[in-house]
């Protein structure tokens, strides 16, 4: 493969978290503009068919990686996986991400798992080794494959939860929808680390953003929200920005049909 990529000039894109949801509808995108794409996905059974299922629609230039971005092990290996395969990557999605909120047999919420006042330090370790550690353990392991690209992009998949300023303003429409303060905090978290790398990277080629993707019909939000093929282009447009694009800016065109960018 890596002939085929160096011959044809093709980009690539590896996608944390890509088997399913706006991950998945993501790649789609990516590979209908000539990308070859790695689904990352913690479980490689689950990768592999979401491939098949993108090789069944004539996308062909995808395959699945295997990659738990809470274990150094699983990280690294994915790294040398890729490495064996490119010279450099071209875009690398942060998407893998996972809530803290747990539904009851109903599908319905369980407030005390996600709140303030209740949640618990193993709720917001689980949340936060994924949705933090997880997302700078992968963005450190692949940041020199991403250095070697000509305008290598960063995309880290955020969410207005996660904004200090729509937070804490009693006019945001979702002001009363729920604090989720485990997940906000872990997108919080997130954002700064965004914000620092951007800012240490901002004499290179480099464009590294946060994109909310909006309140989306996944399993993530129990198939509530918008169409997923509107969430996966909100985040392909950000991998896909060239020389004269934002960097180290935050996007919710869902808040912001305007402009996209939204206050911290």
């Amino acid at each position: 493969m890596l002939y085929e990529l160096k011959n044809k000039k093709m980009k690539s894109a590896l996608i944390t978290g890509a088997n399913k949801g706006i991950g998945l509808e993501t790649a789609k995108q990516l590979l209908q503009k000539g990308f070859y794409v790695y689904i990352g996905s913690r479980d490689q059974q689950r990768g592999i068919e979401a491939v098949e299922k993108l090789k069944a629609q004539g996308l062909t230039n995808v395959e699945a990686i295997q990659i738990d971005v809470t274990d150094d092990h699983s990280v690294k290996n994915a790294r040398t996986e890729i490495g064996r395969k490119v010279d450099y990557l071209n875009v690398l999605i942060n998407n893998a991400g996972i809530s803290g909120v747990k539904l009851d047999e109903n599908g319905k919420y369980i407030p005390q798992t996600w709140t303030a006042a209740e949640a618990s330090i193993d709720t917001f370790k689980e949340v936060y080794e994924t949705n933090v550690y997880g997302v700078v353990r992968v963005t450190q392991a692949f940041l020199d494959l991403l250095k070697n690209a000509p305008e290598p992009r960063i995309v880290m998949v955020s969410s207005t939860v996660g904004s200090l300023s729509l937070q804490s303003d009693p006019a945001w429409p979702a002001y009363d929808f729920g604090k989720f303060a485990v997940y906000g905090s872990s997108k919080s978290a997130l954002n700064m680390f965004t914000v620092h790398l951007a800012y240490e990277l901002r004499d290179t080629a480099f464009k590294i953003n946060m994109v909310d993707p909006g309140y989306t019909k996944t399993d993530f939000t129990n198939y509530n929200g918008g169409e997923v093929e509107e969430a996966g282009k909100r985040v392909a447009k950000y991998a896909l920005i060239d020389k004269d694009g934002p960097t180290g800016k935050f996007f919710s065109e869902e808040t912001n049909p305007e402009t996209g960018e939204i206050a911290w």
